[in-house]
């Protein structure tokens, strides 16, 4: 596995997850690494063999698929609602406006889910197909294994009002931090869980006021390192109000999952907002997540670890297992 120095401190930290787990109610008890061993025994070799794939031709998907796992469990609890295509009476999570136009991936969500069905017909769940790819794209990159909760099913309607009220980088941090809090995560999963920024882009439109109007004051953010200003300016000029280009959320190490997104904060180098005020708003409750932001970018090792825990709180959050819910043939639509 990747980064074989950090894999010891991740596992100690997993037993306390996996407590965690099993401490979650009937629901979240019925959640094990275990699920498909006997139904479905290369359900992880599969989706990495898929994802190795999409990868050779689209260096971003590793990002991506780890955002769409976010984006997910925060709507609904992690149940794949966020994949249900629009229908006639039914407004798709993809239209909200954290997910049109950014969320991506949804094609090779499609392969993984269509090779698992050619090998194991009805067993997988395309929750846990994204609790997978989630994983799978850390550990490519370079980043901590940890062995994924599996046994969700899928929900069968989508939340188009709760995908309007996901996470936004523009957010006060003390309302970002609450969000996380009402989901049961707390400051260190919220600073460890932000370290997904570590690779992955960025359109200009998610941090473009702080380059030109920051809080409506037609200057540019004062916590911004003036030559990072400069490098940003020139990618989104302000002429362009809507710009789409893509920026990579860490400048340093862009495609490698790694703790240098918290040494750009500490250099006043966090691409958006969200990033630089865990270090730069003591008004909204940096105080709590300052210290957090220095440990992870002193230690990798402290960095992965909790990236790791977090990973699993998240994933059971609110987890879809039995009831009146369904294992999905075709994750874009119910069966």
């Amino acid at each position: 596995m990747a980064f074989p120095t950090a894999m010891a401190a991740v596992a100690v930290a997993l037993c306390a997850a996996f407590a965690l787990a099993a401490l979650g109610g009937a629901e979240a008890q019925q959640l094990s690494p275990a699920y498909y061993d006997d139904s479905c025994p290369h359900v992880y070799d599969t989706v990495r063999r898929v994802i190795q794939e999409a990868r050779a031709s689209d260096p971003r998907i590793l990002a991506s698929l780890l955002r769409l796992h976010f984006h997910d469990c925060f709507v609904n609890g992690c149940d794949a609602s966020l994949l249900l295509d629009e229908t006639p009476t039914m407004r798709s999570e993809k239209e909200a406006n954290p997910n049109k136009g950014s969320a991506r991936g949804f094609p090779v969500v499609d392969d993984i889910k269509a090779a698992l069905e050619n090998a194991c017909p009805g067993v997988v769940s395309c929750a846990d197909v994204l609790a997978l790819a989630a994983e799978v794209s850390v550990e490519l990159a370079g980043g901590p294994y940890w062995r994924v909760m599996l046994g969700r099913t899928d929900g069968m309607a989508a939340n188009f009002d709760g995908a309007q009220n996901l996470p936004n980088p523009t957010e006060p941090l003390n309302d970002l931090k609450q969000k996380f809090a009402d989901l049961g995560l707390d400051d260190t999963d919220f600073v460890a869980l932000q370290g997904a920024h570590t690779i992955g882009r960025a359109q200009c439109r998610f941090f473009q006021d702080r380059l030109y109007n920051f809080s409506d004051t037609e200057r540019s953010d004062p916590t911004l390192d003036r030559s990072y200003l400069a490098a940003l300016r020139e990618s989104c000029p302000a002429a362009v109000s809507d710009n789409t280009c893509l920026n990579n959320l860490d400048p340093a190490t862009p495609d490698t999952f790694d703790n240098r997104y918290y040494a750009n904060i500490l250099s006043n180098r966090g691409l958006l907002r969200s990033d630089q005020a865990m270090l730069s708003a003591p008004e909204e409750g940096a105080v709590s997540t300052a210290p957090i932001v220095g440990r992870f970018a002193n230690s990798q090792v402290e960095f992965f670890q909790s990236f790791a825990t977090a990973m699993v709180k998240m994933g059971n959050i609110a987890p879809m297992t039995g009831g009146l819910r369904e294992v999905r043939r075709n994750c874009r639509v119910v069966n």
